[in-house]
């Protein structure tokens, strides 16, 4: 569900316009008329914990930023990159299951996963261990695109899609690269109905580190 909302300096509660109504789990914000950083919040990381897809820094905490996931839209602080007076943004928002529960699925026990198996996205935030791993989706089928990025140090963000060469290559978020090749993202293995394989490579598998990943499975309607 895509918002276009207009700015007003003070907290505000962005309101949802199109033809179905939902809470959402994820939403990625951009100003529209001022250049302003992409901002993205999930429930699963929880309210006010940014990531931004325009670069590699680590998590933060913006007390100002989205603040509440209401049950038709969300409410936006005094941040500017969220809500300058007169500026112009867009919020897109998706729909996945609240804050969700550990997923056991792989060598790795998610802290938690969010899964919409209608819509075909998921959340899961889990911690690296430094080792070849799994980690579980909860998608019940095979993601096409699998997005990763480590929140608590600064990292590029890794992203593995069905459209790229094999299980070897990687794509980055936040740059303009073409596709590289490297067995210690993905440990060279496309994802599973379960299961993603992560390598060894700091940005998605430190150890004691700590990562969200959206995962993505093709479901006419919803994304394909």
């Amino acid at each position: 569900q895509p918002t276009l909302y207009t700015g007003t300096g003070s907290s505000q509660a962005v309101s949802q316009s199109g033809n179905s109504t939902f809470q959402p789990d994820w939403v990625w914000i951009k100003g529209r008329s001022g250049a302003t950083e992409h901002v993205l919040t999930d429930a699963v990381r929880g309210v006010t914990k940014e990531i931004n897809t325009n670069d590699s820094s680590a998590e933060e905490t913006v007390a100002q930023g989205l603040t509440t996931f209401g049950s038709a839209g969300f409410t936006v602080g005094t941040d500017g990159s969220y809500n300058t007076s007169s500026a112009t943004y867009v919020g897109w928002q998706w729909k996945a299951n609240g804050a969700g529960s550990s997923n056991e699925d792989g060598s790795i026990n998610t802290t938690a996963t969010s899964a919409n198996t209608t819509a075909g996205f998921s959340i899961s935030t889990y911690t690296g261990t430094g080792s070849n791993a799994t980690v579980g989706h909860g998608l019940g089928v095979a993601p096409k695109m699998v997005i990763v990025k480590r929140r608590n140090a600064a990292e590029s963000w890794r992203v593995w899609h069905t459209g790229l060469t094999s299980g070897s290559y990687y794509l980055n978020l936040e740059n303009t690269d073409a596709q590289s090749s490297n067995n210690v993202m993905w440990n060279g293995t496309v994802p599973s109905s379960t299961v993603v394989s992560i390598g060894t490579n700091a940005s998605v598998n430190a150890s004691s580190s700590t990562y969200v990943m959206y995962a993505f499975a093709e479901i006419p309607g919803y994304s394909s």
